[in-house]
């Protein structure tokens, strides 16, 4: 019975054609399509593709669909801890074929083939460049929209929910049918959503369906169904308008923070619009800068920013702002003015 030859004269094998070798050299540290190959290597597809099944079905590369296009790279190495460095779809690169690779490329490196073939391949990569900046260059005034139609308009706010640090507990308060929550579930441990309203509730079980962080609580703001320094993080968006006691709202907000807690405010600035006391049930007709600085900084929070959003040309409604402090880390001492 004959013994199964080493694996390193396989490996010999693969690398003992220079067409091979300078294919490997050329997808050690770049993806490239076989037309890119072809290119390059000045060779024909047929010739390129044949090498390229050869050293795919020896498992030195490994390929991945892009669009109608196929994108070839060398198989990636075992990492130094010892576990592979898993791509999907790629095997690793056992040590021993790694090693006969290194010692390959140093001798087949410096050939004049391959380094034609570096200059090629710079050539290519500038190209792909090009493609890129001549799309920018003739969509700049449309990118917004075209953007718009390809992705939607709030992708990027969504996706800025992913600053919050993972192990965070997040509350939503006056969270409505649940738009803020459903953003930030997938981003953090916890969110506590609260909201008066049980309709509004009702809706926000229904697109909430499905995440198993959150926990959805009836309450008002001024007396919030949350224990003391239990969040780490609280938003109110568009909800301050319609509580009676503002003041009271934010010292609930400053009680379920944890020291250092954040929170963030959403809603509008000042305006005449008198008939949404009457369609909306608003309270106040928005908020001036110095009636958030003071409502923030008299409920103990600190490093207090307010920043006015930009109008959206689609909004109809009154400007907004967005304002964010912190929890005092200790809470105030007021010095006692007795003389002794």
């Amino acid at each position: 019975m004959n013994a199964r030859a080493p694996a390193i004269l396989d490996h010999l094998a693969s690398l003992a054609d220079t067409t091979r070798s300078r294919l490997l050299l050329l997808l050690d540290r770049h993806e490239l399509t076989v037309s890119e190959l072809c290119g390059i290597m000045q060779l024909p597809q047929s010739t390129v593709s044949r090498h390229l099944k050869a050293l795919a079905d020896a498992g030195w590369i490994a390929a991945r669909a892009e669009g109608t296009s196929r994108l070839y790279m060398m198989t990636r190495p075992s990492t130094s801890s010892g576990r592979p460095e898993r791509v999907e779809g790629r095997d690793e690169l056992d040590p021993s074929a790694r090693r006969l690779w290194l010692l390959v490329r140093e001798q087949v490196g410096p050939s004049p083939a391959a380094a034609q073939d570096q200059r090629r391949l710079q050539a290519a990569l500038a190209e792909r460049r090009t493609k890129s900046q001549e799309f920018f260059s003739s969509s700049a005034g449309q990118w917004d929209r075209v953007r718009d139609e390809l992705f939607g308009d709030r992708f990027h706010l969504a996706a800025l929910a992913a600053f919050a640090p993972s192990e965070w507990t997040v509350g939503d308060l006056g969270c409505g049918t649940g738009q803020v929550s459903a953003a930030l579930a997938p981003f953090v441990a916890r969110v506590v959503a609260v909201d008066a309203s049980a309709a509004m509730l009702q809706a926000a079980k229904k697109r909430l369906h499905g995440c198993g962080n959150i926990d959805l609580r009836r309450g008002e703001l001024e007396a919030l169904p949350i224990d003391d320094g239990r969040l780490d993080a609280a938003t109110l968006m568009l909800v301050l308008h319609h509580v009676p006691e503002p003041a009271r709202a934010l010292a609930e907000v400053a009680r379920v923070l944890a020291p250092g807690g954040r929170v963030v405010l959403v809603d509008m600035l000042p305006h005449d619009r008198d008939s949404y006391r009457v369609q909306m049930g608003h309270v106040w007709l928005g908020f001036s800068d110095d009636h958030v600085r003071r409502l923030f900084s008299e409920s103990g929070f600190e490093d207090i920013r307010i920043v006015s959003l930009p109008p959206d040309a689609r909004a109809k409604g009154p400007g907004l702002f967005v304002a964010t402090g912190h929890k005092q880390m200790q809470p105030r001492r007021h010095e006692d003015t007795k003389k002794s």
